[in-house]
C-alpha cells in the first residue's frame, strides 16, 4: 500500500470488551496507557461485548455492537451491510476498506460482497490491495483506538453491559481532530520506518 493511500483508507477492526476490563482482538491483549486510575478486577470468564469500529483520517465509523457472542463471516458481513456501508455512501468511489486477515474477515461472502461495494478497494491478505499479516504497528485502532477507548472506560467501575456500551461509545465520540491527525502522522511515520527497515516492527515513539 502507498504511504500516501492511507488517507482514503478506512482502518477497522473488532475488539471485545469485557466488564473486568480486559479488552482482546483476536486472542491478543490489547494495553491502554497505564492510567493509574483505572479500575481493575481480576475476573475469569466476565461477560463482555464485541465490538466494531473505523477509522478515517477525519472521522470515526462506530462502534457498532454485536449481538452474537461470536464474530463469524456471516455475522460479519451483516453488520458491513447494515450498518457500514451506510455510512460511506457519501464518499464513495474513493474509499479504500482495510480489514486485517481474521477468518470472519475473508470468507467467501464477505469477499463478494466486498468485491460489490468495494471494487479493487478493499485491501487485506487476501484482498486486491495486500495488507501484511500480524501487522498491528501499522493499524492505527491496534495502535491507538483500542488503548484510548480502554483508559476512558475503565477509569472507574462498569456496572452493567449497558454501562459499558454507552461508555464505549462516549470514548469514541471523544476522538477529536487533533487526535485523528496525531494519528495519521504516526502511520506516516511508521510507514517511513517499514520502509526504510524492509517492514521490521515499529515501535512507538
Amino acid at each position: 500500500m502507498s504511504k500516501y493511500l492511507y488517507f482514503s483508507v478506512m482502518f477497522s477492526d473488532e475488539a471485545s470488551f469485557h466488564l473486568s476490563g480486559i479488552v482482546n482482538r483476536h486472542n491478543v491483549r490489547i494495553w491502554g496507557s497505564g492510567n493509574p486510575h483505572e479500575y481493575r478486577e481480576a475476573q475469569r470468564d466476565s461477560p463482555k461485548v464485541n465490538v466494531w469500529c473505523g477509522l478515517m483520517h477525519d472521522r470515526v465509523i462506530g462502534p457498532f455492537f454485536f449481538t452474537e457472542k461470536t464474530v463469524s463471516s456471516v455475522v460479519n458481513l451483516d453488520m458491513l451491510e447494515n450498518c457500514v456501508f451506510s455510512q460511506l455512501e457519501e464518499l464513495q468511489p474513493h474509499v479504500f476498506l482495510q480489514q486485517d486477515g481474521a477468518p470472519p474477515h475473508w470468507g467467501i461472502i464477505v469477499r463478494s460482497s466486498l468485491n460489490d461495494h468495494f471494487t479493487g478497494r478493499w485491501i487485506e491478505r487476501v484482498g486486491p490491495i495486500p495488507w501484511p499479516p500480524r501487522s498491528p504497528d501499522i493499524t492505527p485502532l491496534d495502535f491507538f483506538l483500542w488503548g484510548f477507548v480502554k483508559d476512558n472506560v475503565y477509569r472507574r467501575r462498569v456496572s452493567n453491559m449497558d454501562d459499558l456500551k454507552a461508555r464505549m461509545t462516549t470514548a469514541t465520540a471523544s476522538v477529536d481532530a487533533d487526535m485523528l491527525a496525531g494519528t495519521w502522522c504516526e502511520i506516516e511515520y511508521r510507514l517511513d520506518i517499514l520502509l526504510a527497515t524492509k517492514r521490521a516492527h515499529v515501535e512507538a515513539h
